[in-house]
């Protein structure tokens, strides 16, 4: 999401009053509304960037927990399903043919 603009917030709700035939002109009420507006679009910029962070930390800790137990219920033999197992020696040597 994109950041608000300190004077965004206000701009909006003053084109919105003055469509309800309320204009806002110079004064300690419209300062005082600017004020809140500013504090508003701060406090949400300010959320947004939280919720992104505990975001991606979860994601990073569910990856992880993922991981655990896929390990954790992997079949043993799958494992070692990647080497091949040795052949055992054979206890008889093949005779060598005799000479012609």
């Amino acid at each position: 999401m994109k950041a608000i603009q300190k004077d965004e917030l206000y701009d909006h709700l003053c084109q919105f009053l003055k469509v309800k035939g309320i204009e806002m002109k110079d004064g300690s009420y419209p300062r005082a509304v600017q004020q809140g507006c500013s504090f508003l679009a701060d406090a949400i910029n300010l959320s947004q960037k939280g919720i992104a962070q505990a975001k991606q930390q979860i994601d990073r800790n569910l990856e992880r927990m993922r991981q655990v137990i896929h390990e954790k219920t992997a079949p043993k033999s799958a494992a070692k399903a990647g080497a091949r197992p040795k052949r055992k020696a054979q206890g008889a040597k093949p005779k060598a043919r005799g000479k012609k």
